[in-house]
């Protein structure tokens, strides 16, 4: 934060310089790829702050932040905007190349339970991490299972199961296969030996043309 001054015209001129460039803002300007995956949850992109206040003047109480990026200009924006505008800021940073420890499972579980709706949630592009973190809001807040839940991992928001971030879709596809069948709940899968996100992720295997797609054409985090 100390990088971006936002108290000065000069400071904040900077963060929105780099936020439009170097996070390419420009792309969703009139591209938000927001969703309602709920009756009190909105999936997205990195919104911009006037899109923020668009939300909060119609009752939206949380923001998820799924990016990390605590030195970064959107960061810096974000947490200014949520501040004036009256939002609850939750960092929830998750990985689209990652499947997640059972720490960050059991946190995803908690954090659904506990934050104030309604609520938006954010990666970059709100294909990947959002995805995946809609599909355990569906599962853990509205008791969908995930066999239902994981439809949100798809193209329709930019997901690309083809590339390496399709490893999110290994994980959520080794339960349905091993565990779902013999009657096992997810989270007890998630706590078992059997939940082993180093070996899942060796298992996994890319396409070479959705690599292409998801990281020289899309270019995601």
């Amino acid at each position: 934060m100390a990088s971006y001054d936002l108290s000065t015209p000069a400071g904040r001129a900077r963060a929105y310089w780099d936020f439009l460039w170097g996070d390419h803002a420009f792309l969703r300007l009139g591209f938000s790829n927001a969703h309602w995956i709920g009756p009190d949850m909105i999936r997205a992109n990195q919104p911009w702050p006037f899109q923020l206040k668009w939300w909060a003047r119609r009752g939206l109480k949380t923001v998820i932040n799924l990016r990390g990026g605590f030195d970064s200009a959107f960061y810096a924006l974000e947490k200014d905007a949520c501040e004036r505008y009256g939002l609850r800021m939750v960092d929830a940073t998750m990985y689209s190349r990652e499947i997640p420890s059972r720490e960050r499972m059991m946190f995803a579980q908690e954090l659904f339970q506990t934050i104030e709706y309604p609520a938006l949630m954010h990666c970059k592009s709100g294909a990947d991490r959002a995805g995946i973190m809609s599909v355990l809001y569906r599962h853990f807040h509205l008791g969908e299972p995930i066999r239902e839940a994981v439809k949100e991992l798809g193209f329709r928001t930019l997901h690309v199961r083809q590339g390496k971030t399709g490893v999110l879709d290994y994980m959520f596809e080794r339960y349905l296969t091993e565990a779902e069948s013999q009657g096992i709940a997810f989270m007890d899968w998630v706590m078992s030996d059997a939940y082993d996100p180093v070996a899942m992720k060796k298992d996994f295997q890319a396409s070479w043309w959705g690599t292409l797609v998801s990281d020289r054409l899309l270019r995601r985090e």
